[in-house]
């Protein structure tokens, strides 16, 4: 009895220590015009990364237009089904795993949050168009055996206006793909999502306000983020499931923790301990806890030489000092 006892205490040991070493520690990496190669790669594996977010894209003219356009020759090469699966399968021979996350874009890079069609006739052009949209890629997901699908970002209004539609989209979803499924909920959305219960995780992209100071410290961050991570938690024990943050990053410029998905690039601002500061904060906050599955940086660019760098103010870590605070969370 007592070995079986000890047996149990080491399985659980052994589960337990998997589990942190099995965090998901991705990074979003961005659709390009080429191909890419090893000398893409190893950038990746160097930040110690396990997981990459592969992004293919479809367009709407505006909020209001029903009809999206995706997998077109008009399209940058890694924005499109053939790109995107050549992505994949560069980093799978390098051992990456991959979660396949088409978008939607609105011209002139409108919040996607905000798309709503004006009549019924409308809706259902959308609705048709999004079904063919996200099914070739959910097809193409269980094709590369990716890990995980991404079923949606940020749709808020169009999930609160239509949601017997992603009722029924998520079963349609699991006839053709076999594995994992979230959606991506921006911060302020989450909470009213209708479906997790019918997920794999609890999907967030987490651009919480964590401090009102121009150059936050991690000690102001870490408070900061006390009020949303009883939320969080709360919503993980709600449903049971874990969260998993599918795009987490900073800008490097003054104000970064105040207003942290702002990505007008006519703020000019450039800031690199700010951009350090909160996210040594949110992993200090998260990577620790058994219900957060992990997350996705937001974002990496294919040729790392040219960019980012300590001139940039945008949300690229490469080439910047929170470039090694990631690698050292990663590397745990």
């Amino acid at each position: 009895m007592k070995i079986y006892k000890l047996l149990i205490v080491l399985f659980i040991s052994i589960q337990t220590c998997f589990g942190q070493i099995k965090k998901i520690n991705g990074v979003s990496f961005v659709a390009s015009r080429e191909p890419i190669n090893e000398q893409h790669i190893n950038p990746v594996l160097n930040v110690n990364a396990n997981y990459v977010a592969i992004m293919p894209f479809g367009f709407i003219k505006d909020l209001k237009h029903p009809e999206i356009v995706f997998d077109t020759d008009r399209q940058w090469f890694g924005e499109t089904k053939i790109g995107a699966k050549q992505y994949a399968e560069e980093f799978q021979k390098k051992g990456i795993k991959i979660m396949l996350k088409p978008q939607i874009w609105v011209w002139r890079g409108e919040y996607t949050g905000f798309i709503e069609m004006a009549n019924e006739d409308n809706w259902q052009v959308l609705e048709n168009s999004y079904t063919q949209f996200i099914l070739l890629y959910a097809m193409m997901a269980q094709e590369i055996n990716a890990e995980l699908f991404c079923i949606g970002t940020e749709l808020e209004k169009f999930i609160e206006k239509r949601p017997q539609y992603w009722s029924n989209l998520i079963k349609e979803i699991k006839k053709v793909y076999k594995g994992k499924l979230t959606y991506a909920a921006n911060w302020d959305e989450f909470k009213r999502t209708p479906f997790w219960s019918d997920l794999d995780y609890i999907g967030i992209d987490a651009y919480f306000p964590v401090s009102d100071e121009k150059i936050p410290t991690v000690a102001q961050c870490l408070e900061g983020w006390k009020i949303h991570k009883k939320v969080i938690k709360a919503l993980s024990d709600k449903y049971n499931k874990q969260i998993l943050f599918t795009e987490f990053g900073y800008r490097s410029m003054d104000y970064s923790g105040k207003e942290p998905w702002q990505s007008d690039y006519k703020i000019k601002s450039l800031n690199l301990q700010g951009q350090t500061n909160t996210t040594q904060a949110l992993f200090e906050t998260f990577w620790s806890e058994d219900w957060f599955a992990g997350g996705f940086i937001w974002k990496w660019f294919h040729n790392h030489e040219n960019s980012g760098g300590k001139n940039d103010n945008q949300f690229t870590p490469q080439n910047k000092p929170v470039e090694e605070t990631i690698k050292r969370y990663y590397s745990q």
